[in-house]
């Protein structure tokens, strides 16, 4: 990355341990594509006032040459969310699984969402 990770926290303290899962994370989604530009990621603790706990959101964001990708993890019915690391887990495999699709699209193996309509012409 040509920008060092940026990782915020909102909601909840400060977490060695958790940036530094998100940094190995981060660092692993260069193997889907190499030329990722930055990468800052959000972890949120959402207060929820009934008998449930309370729920992570994580964002990530991505820039790559022409383009950025937007990863957002947040489900208000989702128990597994009470974890941190399980929404940070399921964020970075989204995210994975995009910046593949886009270095699939760069490659040429596959078209991008505007094609498909220029190909038909």
């Amino acid at each position: 990355m040509q920008i060092p990770l940026q990782v915020t926290f909102r909601g909840l303290p400060h977490s060695d341990a958790m940036e530094a899962k998100i940094q190995e994370k981060a660092q692993k989604l260069e193997r889907y594509y190499d030329k990722i530009t930055s990468c800052r990621v959000m972890v949120e603790r959402t207060h929820h006032k009934h008998q449930k706990g309370d729920l992570y959101h994580v964002r990530i964001d991505l820039t790559v040459p022409g383009k950025e990708i937007v990863i957002s993890r947040e489900h208000h019915d989702n128990h597994a969310y009470e974890d941190a690391y399980v929404a940070i887990r399921d964020a970075f495999q989204a995210a994975a699984r995009q910046l593949e699709e886009y270095a699939r699209i760069q490659r040429g193996e596959v078209k991008g969402r505007g094609s498909h309509k220029a190909a038909l012409e």
